[in-house]
Formats: C-alpha cells, sequence, structure tokens
C-alpha cells in the first residue's frame, strides 16, 4: 500500500522553499502527498518560530492536527522547522501527543526519518541535524503555480539585529556555489518558470561568507546568461548592500524588474543604532535618492517595525515624515514583539501593546494615502502583466501582476477585458487605480517568455 502524507507549511517564502525539499524527499522515496488529514498515515507540519504570533500560529496548527491524531491513533504527527530549534527543550513535555520533532536542517532526509518512524524505530523524539547547505541534487516539488517559483540562495545570518532570532535559529549565513544555483534555476525554467525571485535573509550578503569573488551581481549575471526566465525579482536586501554594481546591472538587463525589497524597519537614527542596524536616517535618504535616479521607474518596497523599546513619538513622528518624503510603492508595517532569547528582550522603555497597536495603525493609514496617490502614475500606461488566473474576488475576472508587484505581499492587476491563460505575459492598459490594486485590459498577447 502506497505511504500517505499530509502537509502544513507555514511562515515565510524561505520556509516555503524548505517544504518544497520536504516534498521532493518524500515523492521520490514513493509517498503520496494528500489533501485530507484524515487520510494520511503521517500528519507532517514545518513550521515557523521567528516571533510570537508566528509561534502561536504554529501550536494552533500543532493542535489542530493533534484533534486528528485523537480521532485516528494509528496516525504519526511530525513537526519539523523553526519552532523546533527555537524551542526545542520545551517541546518535548508540552507537546506529548507528537511524535518526532525534526530541526530546520532535516528536510531533505525527511523519508528516512518516516520509514524508522513508521517502524517504531526513532532513536530519539527530537532530532536537531547539524547545518548543512540545500543544494540542486535535492529533489524539489513546487507547490506555487507553475509560473513562478523562488530561489534561496543562501541559509542562514550573520546580520545580529537586536531584535532577531533568525542568526540562533538558522545559524551563520552559508552561501551556495553559483554553478549549484544556475543548474536549480535551469530545473526551474524547465517546470515553466517565468518570474524568479531570488531570497535570503539578507540578499546582499550572498558571498560575503566566501573567500572567492562570488557577490549578488556575479550571480546575476551568470543567472541571467544561463537562463532564459524573463522576470528575475529580488527580494530581502539589507539597505547598506545595494551598491552600485547592483545598481548597475539592474540599469543594463531589462530582465531584471524594475523591483527592490529593502527592509529598513526605521528611520529614527537612535532607534536604528539600538535595532543594531548598521546604517542612519540619512543614509535611508541617499539610498533612495540613489536608486531612483539610477532607475527612475522602479518600485520600492520596505518593511517597518514600530513600538521598539525607547521608541517615542518623535521617533513614530520622523518615520511618518520620512514615509511621506520617499514615497515608497508598498509598505509592511509590524507591531515590535519582544522574543525571548532577544538582545532586545530587556531593553528598557519597552512600549505597551496599546502603543504599538495605535502607531502601527497610524502610519498604516499614511501609508494607504500615500499608495493611493503613487498608484495613480500607472494610470494610461501600457505593462506587461503575469497572469496568475480567475481573480480570488470573482471568476469573471482575471488576475495577474506587474512588474512592480511582488507575489503574496504587493497588490495584483484586476483584469476586466482579454482573455489569456495562467503563466502569460499580456500587454495590459491600466484603466484605473486603487490603494494597492490597479485595473485594466489586455491589448497584447506573448510579448514575453
Amino acid at each position: 500500500m502506497q505511504r500517505t502524507v499530509y502537509i502544513v507549511s507555514l511562515g515565510c517564502a524561505k520556509n516555503l522553499v524548505d517544504s518544497e525539499v520536504i516534498l521532493g524527499s518524500l515523492v521520490q522515496a514513493g509517498w503520496k502527498i494528500v489533501e485530507d488529514a484524515s487520510s494520511a498515515q503521517i500528519l507532517l507540519i514545518n513550521t515557523c518560530g521567528f516571533i510570537q504570533s508566528a509561534v502561536e500560529e504554529a501550536v494552533d496548527e500543532i493542535l489542530q492536527l493533534v484533534k486528528v491524531k485523537t480521532e485516528f491513533p494509528d496516525k504519526k504527527l511530525v513537526v519539523v522547522g523553526c519552532l523546533v530549534q527555537r524551542y526545542k527543550d520545551q517541546l518535548l513535555p508540552e507537546l506529548p501527543e507528537v511524535d518526532l520533532f525534526i530541526g530546520t536542517e532535516g528536510g531533505k532526509d525527511m523519508a528516512g526519518y518516516f520509514e524508522a518512524l513508521l517502524r517504531g524505530r526513532p532513536s530519539v523524539r527530537i532530532d536537531l541535524p547539524s547545518p548543512h547547505l540545500p543544494d540542486s541534487t535535492h529533489s524539489r516539488i513546487l507547490t506555487t503555480p507553475h509560473f513562478r517559483s523562488f530561489l534561496k540562495v543562501t541559509e542562514g545570518c550573520n546580520n545580529r539585529c537586536s531584535y532577531c532570532m533568525i542568526p540562533a535559529i538558522r545559524g551563520r549565513l552559508r552561501s551556495r556555489g553559483m554553478a549549484d544555483l544556475v543548474r536549480e534555476a535551469l530545473f526551474l525554467q524547465d517546470k515553466g518558470v517565468k518570474e524568479l525571485s531570488l531570497i535570503a535573509q539578507d540578499l546582499t550578503a550572498f558571498g560575503t561568507d566566501q573567500d572567492k569573488k562570488e557577490n549578488l551581481r556575479s550571480l546575476l549575471e551568470l543567472l541571467l546568461a544561463a537562463t532564459t526566465i524573463p522576470w528575475v525579482r529580488l527580494m530581502y536586501l539589507y539597505p547598506s548592500g545595494v551598491d552600485d554594481d547592483l545598481l548597475d546591472i539592474m540599469v543594463d538587463e531589462p530582465r531584471i524588474v524594475p523591483y527592490l525589497d529593502i527592509p529598513i524597519q526605521h528611520a529614527s537614527t537612535p532607534i536604528l543604532a539600538a535595532m543594531n542596524r548598521r546604517y542612519s536616517r540619512e543614509d535611508l535618504c541617499s539610498l533612495v535618492g540613489k536608486i531612483r535616479s539610477r532607475l527612475p521607474a522602479i518600485a520600492l518596497r520596505t518593511t517597518l517595525l514600530v513600538g521598539f523599546p525607547g521608541e517615542k513619538e518623535a521617533d513614530v513622528l520622523l518615520l511618518e515624515q520620512f514615509l511621506r518624503e520617499m514615497r515608497f510603492d508598498h509598505v509592511g508595517i509590524f507591531a515590535y514583539s519582544n522574543e525571548e532569547g532577544c538582545a532586545s528582550e530587556y531593553f528598557p522603555e519597552q512600549c505597551s501593546e496599546q502603543e504599538k497597536d495605535a502607531r502601527r495603525q497610524h502610519l498604516l493609514n499614511v501609508q494607504a494615502d500615500i499608495s493611493a496617490q503613487v498608484q495613480q502614475k500607472y494610470i494610461g500606461r501600457v505593462e506587461p502583466v503575469l497572469i496568475e488566473g480567475l481573480s480570488s474576488e470573482t471568476e469573471l475576472l482575471l488576475e495577474g501582476r506587474t512588474r512592480f508587484q511582488a507575489p503574496d505581499v504587493d497588490g495584483c492587476v484586476y483584469i476586466v477585458d482579454g482573455v489569456a491563460n495562467p503563466g502569460d505575459i499580456v500587454q495590459v492598459h491600466i484603466t484605473e487605480a486603487h490603494v494597492y490594486d490597479l485595473v485594466g485590459e489586455i491589448v497584447a498577447t506573448g510579448t514575453e517568455g
């Protein structure tokens, strides 16, 4: 009888790639992935443990699978990922229903873990394998639509931001080899990928852990030369790592979409220093100015963290002023979470939850007004749009994204006229602009890829 597994994947795009490697390991070993937990022999959840809300979501999902196991006692429950790596000492007594806990580095060996578990021979209930680098030899089952995917170029992080657990969870920075990344990109191209998003904890850190002269620009040059993927997108770039070399290749290579995701976290220099971010407000103003002078059409995305210990109303006003001056295209705003084990855990002048929520909501309202204005520039333009498929709002419309909108985190384009298939890149005349989304009509098809 074919063995079956039900999987839940939580967290960011980097975690999604880990889940795809897990699926690859299992399918290669003959396992069948099922969509109904009650029909699976093993229930698997890949967790995020970055911040408290993610921890709570993971625990809630585990408890939902515990209910399934209670109804079907023969099933095995396996928990993998960041939650295990972070809370290894607490999980065993707190979740006795879980048969096996596996750390972040165990994905490629999942089939072996499952076989041992079904044969009743796991030597331990929790296993934290040594750090390793994923590579293109590991099977990977894509869970994104066939026309877009992620390429994770590093593991771990050497930045020591005072609020972040990633180095403790994922370890030090380890960059993959460029030749291996090209092999994986070619694999993704063969699968039909037309938009490849490069991801890492800090994309600009690629190669800085090695003696070789490998960096983000040299990787991009190799990827562009070896593949024909029409859209290459850059996500998660540390501000001080965005240099002239990177901007030069973006100017010269139209296949690198005019979009940068640069998390800045704040715009008050004292708060940035307390966060252990290696730049000032002035540095950020200079960077945004330089990027826009070189790439006038670029869309800039950033993320902000409000309510950090010591943050005052004056710091929030500085941040508001910065947003109004910089006019980012896309902004994610999060409330600071006081994480156990982070340097900032015991910083003085912790903000109340009410203060955090009020500041976050205020800045979200400010950015909504800015976004509504910024979006107006697209009206009347004809832009290439990657079709995602039928709209999530109504099956009467198609939905897609311009080069200026990243998957899952930004707005979309609603197509009110024209016919296209998912994965097509078509020319769309933009007729309306809303706070986050655009509306348009297809005017030509088959223009790219």
